[in-house]
C-alpha cells in the first residue's frame, strides 16, 4: 500500500483458529512522493517468490537475491528507497550470506530460534528472539542460526536523510506539514478520488 494522498484504511486480518503474527513495516517516501496517489496492491502468501538453499529458506518480499547464479526478485518493486524485506528461515547452525547495498541502512529482527552475526572484527554477536538489531557499516551480512535454528526479518533501504515527524497515521517531514495533513484530512481535502 503507498498511502500517499489518503488511503484510509482499516486492518481486519481474517485467520484459521490458531495463532497469527504479523508484521507491519512502513517506508517512509521522499518528500516530493508523500502526496502521490494512494495504490494498493494485495500480494497473497502464493505470490511471494521463495528461495531454498544451503539451509535457508527466503521468502523475497521486497529486493532481489542472487542463489546459484539465478537472480530472484520479490514481489514489491519501484519504491525509489530500493527496499530490501526479506523473510529467512533458517535450519540449526545453517547459516545465511548477503551482499547489501552500502549506502544502505539495515535491520534484523528475530522472531524464533536465535542468530549469531559475524562482526567486522571478527568476532561474533549473538542476537536472541525476540530482539532486533540495526546492522553497522559495510556490505556483508554474515549469520548463523543457533541450535534451534532461527527465523528472523532483513530489512535494509536506502535512507532518504530527512526528519521525519509523526503524528496518528500521519508521518511527514515537518511538523507544518503534519498541521497540514490533518487539515486536509478534517475537510475533506486528504483523500482524492481517482
Amino acid at each position: 500500500m503507498t498511502a500517499g494522498r489518503g488511503i484510509i484504511h482499516s486492518e481486519m486480518p481474517q485467520q484459521d483458529p490458531g495463532p497469527m503474527r504479523g508484521f507491519q513495516l512502513r517506508i517512509n517516501l521522499p518528500a516530493r512522493e508523500k502526496m502521490c496517489p494512494a495504490a494498493y496492491e494485495d500480494i497473497g502468501a502464493e505470490c511471494i517468490p521463495t528461495v531454498s538453499a544451503d539451509g535457508a529458506t527466503i521468502k523475497l518480499i521486497a529486493g532481489s537475491i542472487e542463489r546459484g547464479g539465478k537472480t530472484f526478485s520479490g514481489s514489491v518493486s519501484g519504491v525509489t528507497t530500493e527496499p530490501i524485506f526479506f523473510n529467512v528461515t533458517l535450519a540449526a547452525g545453517a547459516t545465511f550470506s548477503e551482499t547489501l547495498p552500502v549506502a544502505h541502512s539495515a535491520y534484523l529482527y528475530v522472531f524464533e530460534g536465535e542468530l549469531s552475526i559475524a562482526a567486522s572484527d571478527g568476532s561474533r554477536v549473538s542476537l536472541p528472539k525476540p530482539h532486533g538489531g540495526v546492522l553497522g557499516e559495510g556490505d556483508a551480512l554474515v549469520v548463523m542460526a543457533g541450535k534451534a535454528g532461527a527465523r528472523f526479518l532483513l530489512l535494509a533501504a536506502a535512507p532518504l536523510g530527512k526528519p521525519i515527524v509523526q503524528y496518528g497515521p500521519f508521518v511527514m517531514n515537518t511538523c507544518e506539514e503534519i498541521d497540514q495533513a490533518i487539515r486536509d484530512y478534517q475537510h475533506g481535502r486528504l483523500v482524492v478520488a481517482g
